[in-house]
């Protein structure tokens, strides 16, 4: 076998339906959407849910949960990506999103404890988990809320 012999298997591969080519094509004048009704206009159908009139199902379901409204997403640093850093460099937020490491701020930052720290830093951040806190100070770090 050489790679001009190379074809899909058969049937795998299939033709799109050009609609509304002439009546030779077999799909040509309606377009296969019949004759008048909803769904043979421009912009015809029925909304997405829309069961004809049947009270639908996401209307007959019971309403569940809540949203709190005043939440905060913290966007999360584990302590391993700090080891990129020189030591006794300060890495605050604003280094953090220069470097690259967290693209967007949320509420805040969080380091968690996920992996080793090398390097002796100081980390200002907006929330710290109790392992890393534990393991930036045992690397001779120290940790700053702010």
């Amino acid at each position: 076998m050489k790679l001009h012999e190379l074809s899909p298997a058969p049937g795998s591969r299939k033709e799109r339906k050009r609609v509304g080519r002439g009546t030779g094509s077999g799909t040509g004048k309606t377009s296969g959407r019949g004759h008048k009704g909803q769904n043979s206009r421009s912009g015809g159908g029925v909304r997405p849910g829309f069961e004809g009139g049947q009270n639908p199902l996401y209307r007959r379901l019971p309403k569940r949960g809540f949203t709190n409204p005043t939440r905060k997403e913290y966007a999360i640093v584990n302590i391993e990506e700090l080891n990129n850093f020189a030591a006794d460099t300060e890495v605050t937020p604003e280094l953090l999103s220069q470097q690259g490491i967290v693209k967007n701020a949320k509420s805040g930052i969080k380091i968690l404890g996920n992996g080793e720290v090398t390097v002796k830093l100081t980390v200002k951040a907006n929330k710290f988990s109790q392992s890393a806190v534990d393991k930036i100070q045992a690397a001779g770090g120290k940790t700053e809320v702010i």
